[in-house]
């Protein structure tokens, strides 16, 4: 689509709308961005468009403006059962996500990276095996920069690799990624999606305009992510953990191994990875799906799988005070990435959780505790929905506390030498901080001020 002159409303003042924003004004659209929170609540953003002389249109819903727009943008943050949308679709107004506007400029082949954990990992890894053999590639998306910041900096020789969530994916029409990998599936974000059904609908999207010439990497240990082989028609490359597979990526005798096409070869042994838990070790093979069928060479994935040291706020250590370790899994946003963090730890732990509810159940997650949590200190507006699920399961060493900086305080009181001390939320952070990274940086900051 050329955008010259078009009208184009952007809904959310968020990074990406603010992003797709400022790319569709350089563009030549005139552009409206609309969010309904206020100019004094929306901050530093608002200043930033004003400054670009794009037109506000804050604090209301767009309803009334929808019907003269020629195509409407939404951030992932907005949610999709809105009137407008009702609106946009009564009146033949096109709605287009941020990447899916991102990509309808793009000439490059694009990585997309889906799944409910061990995204940003696993594209922080992908990113950083691509990056070294097409230059000029680009990590976007829902890793923390928007596709619309960078895809002018893209080459025709560049790599695209994208974290999506299942926010981003539910207003695309041609997005078509060269390869997809759809990592795990587990309930979550079921307060916007409503069912589970509906949100692996959402996940399955990101290959819907695949063809027989794209890749599609899937987790053959998860049985949603298993049965999507029969619902894409790109060539299918499996990982395992569990199985020995006579095609794709493996683990066998302590090490990860690949057969695929002419490949028949080791790629490393668990005991040269930087990062622990299991589920590095399944991060480190979808990653090594990936760059194979983008065709880097098998020896440069094996020395940046080695070299990789895992990303910030995941299980992340942040330092040893009094004989008690302390580690940052604020990206821990839901039970089951806690459960992650919980079974990572090798010393009796003391978890910090709770947050914003995302209508999760929490059962899987406090079953985890016997045996390996000895307390658990709760905050945010979900703390009494998890108290009532320990109760239920028999664990009643918790207490609720009304800071992040409380909670610090009375694990660091709490610990003995040999323990450790988990932020691990199983919660999204939007009652209390901007987003997880905000809570983490603050944790870090409280624990290394004790």
């Amino acid at each position: 689509m050329n955008f010259e002159n078009k009208k184009v409303l952007v809904a959310g003042v968020a990074r990406s709308g603010v992003s797709a924003a400022v790319l569709l004004k350089r563009l030549g659209a005139d552009v409206i961005v609309q969010d309904i929170k206020s100019a004094d609540k929306l901050g530093e953003n608002v200043e930033l468009l004003e400054a670009k002389g794009i037109q506000l249109y804050l604090d209301k819903n767009p309803d009334d403006i929808v019907a003269e727009q020629d195509l409407i943008i939404v951030s992932p943050g907005v949610p999709g059962d809105l009137p407008f949308f009702e609106k946009a679709r009564e009146t033949n107004v096109p709605v287009w996500s941020e990447i899916e506007f991102a990509y309808s400029l793009t000439k490059c082949p694009i990585a997309a990276i889906t799944g409910t954990n061990g995204k940003t990992t696993t594209t922080s890894l992908t990113g950083e095996i691509l990056s070294a053999y097409f230059p000029y590639s680009q990590v976007v998306g829902n890793i923390g920069v928007p596709f619309s910041e960078k895809v002018l900096d893209l080459k025709e020789s560049s790599y695209v690799i994208a974290e999506i969530s299942s926010f981003q994916l539910e207003n695309i029409h041609k997005f078509r990624p060269k390869i997809t990998a759809v990592l795990n599936i587990t309930p979550d974000h079921l307060d916007r999606h409503k069912t589970f059904e509906k949100y692996i609908e959402a996940k399955e999207k990101i290959f819907m305009n695949q063809i027989e010439e794209d890749f599609c990497i899937l987790n053959n240990d998860d049985e949603y992510c298993k049965k999507m082989k029969d619902k894409t028609k790109a060539k299918v490359m499996f990982f395992s953990r569990k199985s020995l597979l006579a095609e794709g990526v493996f683990l066998h005798e302590n090490a990860i191994y690949v057969k695929w096409d002419k490949l028949d070869d080791k790629i490393v042994d668990l005991d040269d990875l930087q990062t622990v838990g299991v589920h590095n070790i399944e991060n480190a093979m979808a990653s090594a799906c990936i760059a194979i069928c983008a065709g880097v060479p098998l020896e440069l994935i094996r020395k940046i799988i080695k070299n990789f040291r895992g990303v910030e706020h995941r299980i992340e250590f942040v330092t040893t005070k009094n004989g008690v370790d302390y580690y940052n899994d604020s990206k821990a946003t839901n039970p089951d990435a806690a459960i992650v963090g919980i079974k990572a730890m090798k010393k009796p732990a003391i978890i910090i959780g709770g947050g914003y509810d995302k209508a999760s159940d929490f059962s899987d997650w406090v079953k985890m505790f016997h045996g390996k949590v000895k307390y658990l200190i709760l905050i945010g507006e979900v703390a009494d929905k998890i108290a009532e699920t320990a109760k239920a399961y028999n664990f009643n060493d918790f207490v609720k506390v009304n800071s992040l900086k409380d909670a610090v305080e009375l694990a660091y009181n709490k610990a003995e030498f040999g323990d450790c001390v988990l932020l691990s939320p199983a919660c999204a952070s939007w009652d209390m901080f901007d987003n997880y990274e905000q809570r983490g940086e603050l944790f870090k900051q409280f624990v290394l001020g004790l």
